[in-house]
């Protein structure tokens, strides 16, 4: 404490007044007054530090958002553990071995009884060097998979996310892969469609892309991949499609390659004729690529010309009717989505088929007796180009037990029996009765469509009833018949009966109809158009069997199957189930199959009548004569026969006059003769079966002449004349069948090889085709004049005197084979 004295305030009190501050000696107590206002301020501070006010607490609504601290540390969380994933999955996947590629195993296929078919052979690779490739090969090929290549990481997510939305939208499958990532799926890995597949395909094509160069990333793959025709590697392919190395392709044939990488089934334009514009299409959009990288001039592109392949070779194991059989099967598991194309190449399958060799065994024997035979290529150039197809199912199994596909699938690789660039000619009409009555379906006039219904079969008559403008179509030779039934102008195949028909029921309807019968609904020229009824699609000779199998069992249709039963390393493969619907009323069906009868008692299918067993059938021929079709059935057996003409050197379609020595090829001549051979011989031993019809109502009410007109009335017996002669169960040729020949004229033209001219409303008409050598015809003389196959019913020889039936188009031919084809107004 100071000496000096306090100073005394108010009051007495002392003041406080502030001094200069004094060393205090250590050890003496501050005043307490001093202490406690030092005490008083530090507490005041500390205080007020205290009270800092706290951040207010989230309400309502943004309680339910993270604060962007939380984003925050969940992004870097989020970012280290993929860093640490990625980090894991690049130590822990290593880059594994080949895979078992090079040590492939063969599918086995085998008939039904267990016996082998063929073996499909050994991988059919030769690896090449990048240089040898040329620069233009390998800019298709980037061009086609991978045009961001060589600027590209391994990897690239952009295209992979793309590729999954596109395939979660609906706009196509697509893999999203760099050409790394598909080198690393061949070479290393599988084509399984797997997670684990994927994350290992991730990684390998990283490490892969650190270790080993493009160029040699894109030989491997270019080695590797699968081009079709059993060719892996871009020389083998090579050598498949145009007999040539790879160093010798040019820049167009190099792009076609390119877009085999794609789809090699699809887009093999020799094996699938019909699918030539969706490769065109893919083909144009390589070069256009090429043009875009600036790996192809703006001129060259526009010199450039589709290069169309080589018809492809088949192995030498594959000979015989044992390719087809194997590229049937391929056929039918891929497009059923079975096995992929690519799964199934590389082998270790064993598949069981549903064809029966000693049936298999009588089709080569019929075809081989009934038409090859007859080919000699030395006298007659045109036999070169003498093809055949044909196919038979069980209809109450919808098994295909028998198939011809051609002479020898390495010398002829196309399937005749499979390929559908051929038209099926009058073939078609009876889908067109069937359709008519399915729908209750009745003429212009209001009758009802029937066996009996008499429709007019002037030559070039106009539709009636068709609002698409004028449709006329000529009937064969330009006969006209007059009032005609429905009958009997199936038997004479006439063209306008059928085309009035047609839009008496509706295009549309018809159309529907074939669909529903078995026929593909992506069959080309399958157009809702009265010429629907002539047949200018081209379904395939196992479609056309698979449709007429479901007539023979009353209208029940199951899609055909060719495979028994599949296994790979002792476990089965899941076959799809049968899947059998009425597809048309038995009404329908059975009605249908009585008029076919007619066909071959008494039209244009005489020949049918060899098989020694009841049967209805149908003859056709495409326009001009390129194809004449024989489609029939028994109760138990549907077999359709095709004879074709097509160029061995060009591909194209050729017409048949003149082939195997005769003047034309028509539907009831060679191709019914193999039908009634074969089956025969594929129903021996079986009862003798008849058809267990149960028709519409109305149909069994036969038509009888009016004696004073000579035109035709309905009253309750007798059957029909067409100017005297009886037809309904008459020869074709202008004789009764078991009855009185008329004279030898024909009754309005026949297309089984009749003498043509006939009679229109009763009046007699002369013959044009040459003279009978051997009593009247229905075919009485041959394709060529003279008599050829034995007497017919009522004493004239089948075979066929060129002239033939209606037309299946304007001025053309039908079953008969005269000049001209398809008329579509």
């Amino acid at each position: 404490m100071s000496d000096e004295p306090q100073q005394q305030g108010p009051a007495g009190h002392q003041s406080w007044a502030p001094r200069e501050p004094q060393d205090t000696p250590a050890g003496t107590p501050k005043d307490p007054a001093e202490g406690t206002a030092e005490g008083t301020a530090e507490a005041a501070a500390d205080g007020k530090k205290a009270k800092k006010p706290k951040r207010p607490k989230r309400k309502g609504w943004r309680r339910i958002f993270p604060t962007w601290r939380m984003v925050l540390g969940g992004f870097i969380l989020l970012i280290l553990l993929c860093a640490g994933a990625f980090m894991a999955g690049y130590m822990l996947v290593d880059i594994p071995p080949a895979n078992a590629a090079a040590t492939k195993q063969s599918n086995v296929y085998l008939y039904a009884d267990g016996t082998e078919i063929a073996r499909d052979g050994k991988v059919n690779r030769e690896n090449v060097p990048l240089k040898q490739v040329p620069l233009t090969v390998q800019h298709a090929v980037l061009a086609a998979e991978d045009r961001d290549f060589y600027s590209e990481s391994a990897v690239d997510p952009k295209a992979m996310i793309r590729a999954a939305w596109n395939t979660v939208t609906g706009k196509g499958k697509q893999s999203g892969s760099t050409i790394t990532q598909q080198y690393v799926k061949n070479y290393y890995l599988g084509q399984e469609q797997t997670v684990t597949r994927k994350v290992k395909e991730f990684f390998i094509s990283i490490k892969l892309d650190r270790e080993v160069s493009k160029d040699d990333i894109l030989a491997g793959y270019l080695n590797t991949s699968y081009f079709g025709r059993n060719a892996y590697g871009v020389q083998a392919a090579a050598q498949a499609y145009y007999g040539e190395d790879v160093e010798d392709l040019s820049t167009a044939q190099g792009a076609y390659l390119a877009t085999l990488l794609n789809s090699p089934n699809a887009y093999d334009v020799a094996t699938h004729p019909e699918n030539k514009q969706r490769a065109a299409g893919r083909w144009n959009y390589v070069l256009d690529g090429m043009v875009k990288e600036g790996w192809l001039s703006k001129s060259e592109r526009a010199k450039t010309k589709f290069p169309m392949p080589d018809e492809a070779k088949g192995q030498a194991g594959l000979s015989g009717q044992r390719g087809y059989v194997v590229k049937a099967v391929e056929d039918y598991l891929t497009t059923n989505k079975i096995i992929d194309e690519e799964t199934l190449a590389k082998g270790g399958y064993r598949i069981t088929t549903t064809l029966q060799k000693d049936r298999q065994d009588a089709f080569k024997k019929a075809v081989d007796e009934q038409v090859m035979s007859k080919v000699d290529k030395d006298a007659r150039k045109v036999d070169r180009n003498v093809r055949a197809g044909g196919a038979s199912i069980d209809p109450a199994t919808g098994k295909v037990v028998a198939m011809y596909g051609g002479i020898d699938y390495t010398k002829q690789y196309v399937n005749n029996a499979t390929r559908r660039d051929y038209q099926v000619g009058s073939t078609f009409k009876p889908f067109v009765f069937t359709s008519a009555v399915e729908n209750g379906s009745v003429t212009q006039d209001g009758r009802t469509i029937t066996p009996n219904t008499v429709y007019d079969g002037t030559n070039t008559r106009p539709v009636q009833g068709w609002s698409g403008g004028t449709y006329a179509p000529e009937n064969e030779d330009q006969v006209s018949y007059g009032d005609i039934t429905v009958r009997e102008a199936t038997d004479k195949s006439v063209n306008s009966v059928y085309a009035q028909m047609a839009v008496d029921v509706g295009s549309d309807k018809v159309k529907d109809t074939a669909i529903a019968l078995g026929v593909p609904s992506t069959t080309p020229d399958l157009t809702a158009s009265p010429s629907i009824a002539l047949g200018p699609s081209t379904a395939s000779v196992l479609d056309m069997t698979e449709a007429y199998a479901t007539l023979a069992n009353h209208g029940k249709h199951g899609t055909y199957t060719i495979v028994e039963k599949i296994t790979k390393n002792g476990e089965e493969v899941e076959l799809p189930g049968k899947d059998t619907k009425q597809a048309v009323s038995r009404e329908a069906a059975d009605t249908t199959t009585s008029i076919l009868q007619s066909v071959v008692q008494g039209g244009t299918g005489t020949a049918a009548q060899g098989a020694g067993r009841p049967a209805a059938g149908k003859t056709g021929t495409a326009e001009n004569d390129t194809a004449a079709w024989f489609a029939g059935y028994t109760p138990d057996l549907a077999t359709v026969v095709a004879v074709m003409g097509q160029d061995p050197d060009t591909g194209a379609h050729t017409p048949l006059y003149g082939a195997l020595g005769e003047t034309r090829i028509n539907g009831g001549a060679y191709p019914a003769r193999v039908w009634a051979q074969f089956t025969k011989a594929a129903l021996e031993g079986k009862p003798v079966k008849d058809f267990d019809l149960e028709l519409e109502q109305g149909a069994d009410v036969p038509v009888v002449p009016d004696p004073t007109t000579g035109g035709t009335q309905e009253p309750e017996t007798g059957g029909t004349t067409d100017g005297g002669a009886t037809t309904g169960d008459q020869d074709t040729g202008g004789a009764a069948t078991g009855g009185q020949d008329t004279g030898g004229a024909t009754t309005g033209g026949q297309d089984n090889g009749g003498q043509t001219g006939g009679q229109t409303g009763g009046q007699t008409g002369g013959q044009t085709g040459g003279q009978d050598t051997g009593g009247t015809t229905d075919g009485g003389a041959t394709d060529g004049g003279a008599t050829n196959g034995g007497p017919t019913n009522g004493g004239a020889a089948q075979g066929g005197q060129t002239g033939g039936g209606a037309d299946d188009g304007g001025g053309g031919v039908d079953d008969g084979g005269a000049l001209g084809g398809l008329t579509d107004g």
